[in-house]
């Protein structure tokens, strides 16, 4: 295979990244659409996958969709980033590892009622798996905001910190702010650990063309 070959199939990989944020909000959309009653400012996009909802079929198809985008962007962002600094190189790892357990972990432990229902399966998805991943995340995200200051990446520091903030706001609102906007705030959280997919792709875009000039 020669280079300009492997340069396209690199691109496609990078633009999986970016494809999955597109995905992820489609899975929301169309997700609502398909479950009558639901209210985005009021539940969770969890809700749209529980096993008893109305949407699942049509979301968890979206849904896995962006699992795989988001994974095969990852494995070669990984593969990419391994002469970064170290902290920088850690931060993204971690990020990495935190989408592939939310994949996994998800995909055996969905909800099995909307909202919370006090079984052991919706248990482990609230209060296992996603503080697993809210911790995975706010670590991976300091560190690659660290990392990045402290190398030539302040953008890509800067936008770590947005989202970070965005997930701390997310974490904070949702336990804080009425039931009528649970949703609103919770999605801060679940849009920021998406968002950043995307712009690691892009930064992956970057990384790539430094290495061909």
């Amino acid at each position: 295979m020669d280079n300009k070959s492997k340069k396209q199939i690199w691109t496609f990989v990078l633009i999986c990244g970016v494809l999955s944020v597109v995905s992820y909000l489609l899975h929301d959309i169309i997700g609502a659409a398909h479950y009558p009653g639901y209210r985005w400012t009021e539940q969770a996009v969890s809700d749209l996958t529980a096993t008893d909802a109305p949407s699942f079929a049509v979301a968890s198809d979206i849904i896995t969709v962006y699992k795989i985008l988001t994974c095969v962007c990852y494995a070669y962002l990984c593969f990419l980033i391994a002469s970064e600094r170290k902290m920088l190189r850690i931060g993204i790892y971690l990020f990495a590892i935190m989408h592939v357990i939310s994949a996994v972990g998800y995909a055996l432990f969905p909800l099995t009622g909307s909202g919370y229902d006090g079984s052991t399966q919706s248990f482990i998805h609230v209060y296992v798996l996603t503080t697993l991943i809210v911790m995975l995340s706010i670590a991976s995200l300091i560190l690659i905001a660290i990392g990045s200051f402290r190398g030539e990446h302040r953008l890509l520091g800067i936008l770590a910190i947005v989202a970070l903030v965005a997930m701390f706001f997310g974490a904070v609102g949702s336990q804080s702010v009425p039931k009528a906007y649970f949703g609103v705030a919770e999605r801060f959280s679940t849009y920021s650990a998406t968002a950043f997919t995307g712009v690691l792709a892009v930064y992956g875009f970057a990384k790539m063309r430094s290495k061909e000039d």
